[in-house]
């Protein structure tokens, strides 16, 4: 263990850090670090950054720059890429375990679409809610193309269907350490940041936000990757889901009844049946109720298996993939 993995020998940090992923955009974090900066000094606040280098190819550069709010620039190297959410809860992990003076936690992109100037606006609306709520930021208006905005919508589309609410937000967010510390310890973190502290009802409200222009590249997220981050997010709510699937399956169950008995009647008691018609009804009625019966077991079954037990647990098992701290930078906040 090095000095800086070790809290009791780490220098004094400041109550306010701000977490920023990074796989390989290290040019738009070097033009995004100084804008954070004049932000803060502008707002008269100071915080040190913790970057989540997650499992770059290429090597960070160092801090060549002074900064006047930026107190300390930390990177935290993982073992490997684990992806955007599962990097966001290895950061949250350590920072509640290896971050003891860090008392207001910023998350952000490091691309420069979550624009910095809306961080002393969330800030106000804390500070607001007496420093007890997440904030979020609430996307009002996307920067991205046209065809990543429409498979956004379906996205949000079959959120709402399935889980029966809206989602709005992402990763940009203040957390409290007190709903930190509480945050760590959901499993479903490791899917879906946002989900899981809506899922484990972590008291939380929003900020309307606009989101802003890449400062570097482009966006790396593509079809594939945008479909793998909306189920993950789903999948939190998997039990929610499966109910609402449950109660689909019970309303076909009784729909197929009601269509057999209705063929049974029409067979024996009126002169409208055609011959050869009720058997033919009734058979394909029963297939439908032995298909929507096994489609409510098998929802009953995964509703069930997924309160077994804990799968990954971020305060818990952080370590397998976390490694030791490194300062980029070190200066007077």
């Amino acid at each position: 263990m090095s000095a800086l993995d070790d809290p009791r020998a780490r220098p004094a940090g400041n109550s306010l850090v701000i977490m920023i992923p990074v796989f390989n955009d290290w040019v738009a974090l070097d033009l995004l670090l100084p804008e954070i900066d004049r932000v803060l000094q502008t707002h008269r606040l100071s915080a040190d950054i913790l970057v989540i280098d997650d499992g770059s190819s290429t090597e960070p550069q160092g801090v060549e720059r002074s900064f006047h709010a930026l107190g300390r620039v930390d990177i935290l190297p993982l073992k490997r890429n684990l992806g955007h959410q599962r990097a966001i809860a290895i950061g949250l992990a350590v920072v509640a375990d290896r971050l003891p003076d860090c008392q207001t936690l910023v998350v952000m992109d490091g691309d420069g679409e979550d624009d910095p100037r809306d961080i002393p606006r969330m800030l106000d609306r804390y500070r607001a809610e007496q420093c007890r709520k997440i904030v979020f930021a609430d996307r009002t208006r996307r920067s991205e193309s046209l065809k990543f905005r429409f498979f956004y919508q379906l996205y949000r589309f079959a959120h709402r269907v399935l889980t029966g609410f809206d989602v709005r937000v992402g990763n940009f967010s203040v957390i409290p350490r007190s709903v930190l510390q509480r945050l760590v310890v959901v499993s479903e973190l490791w899917n879906h940041y946002a989900a899981a502290a809506f899922n484990s009802r972590q008291p939380h409200c929003s900020v309307p936000t606009v989101r802003a222009q890449r400062l570097h590249g482009k966006p790396t997220m593509n079809f594939v990757r945008l479909v793998v981050h909306g189920l993950s997010a789903i999948s939190v709510h998997s039990e929610l889901i499966g109910v609402r699937m449950l109660m689909v399956a019970f309303v076909l169950i009784f729909l197929v009844l009601l269509s057999t008995v209705a063929a049974v009647i029409v067979r024996l008691v009126t002169p409208f049946a055609i011959p050869g018609w009720a058997t033919t009804a009734v058979g394909i009625s029963l297939v439908l109720l032995a298909q929507a019966v096994m489609l409510a077991l098998l929802f009953c079954f995964v509703t069930l298996s997924g309160r077994q037990g804990l799968t990954f647990l971020p305060i818990r098992d952080y370590g397998y993939f976390a490694g030791p701290l490194h300062n980029l930078y070190s200066g007077e906040s």
